[in-house]
């Protein structure tokens, strides 16, 4: 029987910066650590196009405008 202590262990990926600033290298990920950022761009594209759309809707702040 292997020994027990010899476990399959996971280490993270390389780490930029430092304290409140750390944060993984974007380089170093990969679509094996669960990292797939190939969508990132064209959602972003949409989130922004979504926002300006509500921004140019005329809006009902108070009561009188109801």
């Amino acid at each position: 029987m292997s020994d027990p202590l010899n476990k399959a262990t996971a280490s993270p990926p390389p780490v930029i910066g430092e304290g409140c600033l750390s944060r993984y290298d974007p380089d170093a990920l990969s679509p094996e650590d669960g990292a797939d950022f190939s969508a990132a761009a064209q959602l972003w594209r949409q989130l922004q196009e979504v926002s300006n759309a509500a921004d140019n809707e005329p809006h009902c702040d108070t009561e009188a405008d109801i």
